[in-house]
């Protein structure tokens, strides 16, 4: 899953839209894989790795938000009108905190 993550982190600063879909499929596959497992039988080193894909996945969630609002920015600048739509975040960014 932590390959997956960095994976996903380089199309999204790449702008890769194949390679984002495809590392979309990859986590999905991924987290039905683990849905079957016992929270009880994984060891110290398993709950460090999936802390660790916790962590990357909130980073690659805050880029994507990053990445949307910027696109709206712009579409608002060449349309000439303000956005209709306007929610207000309810997380705080990486450096924000």
């Amino acid at each position: 899953m932590v390959a997956a993550l960095e994976t996903e982190r380089q199309a999204l600063a790449g702008l890769d839209l194949d390679q984002i879909m495809a590392s979309s499929l990859e986590k999905n596959g991924l987290c039905d894989a683990l849905s079957s497992a016992n929270p009880a039988e994984v060891d110290d080193e398993c709950r460090g790795l999936l802390e660790a894909a916790r962590r990357l996945n909130e980073v690659n969630r805050q880029v994507r938000n990053l990445i949307a609002a910027n696109v709206s920015a712009r579409l608002d600048a060449l349309v000439g009108s303000p956005q209709l739509y306007r929610a207000t975040p309810a997380y705080a960014y990486a450096g924000a905190r």
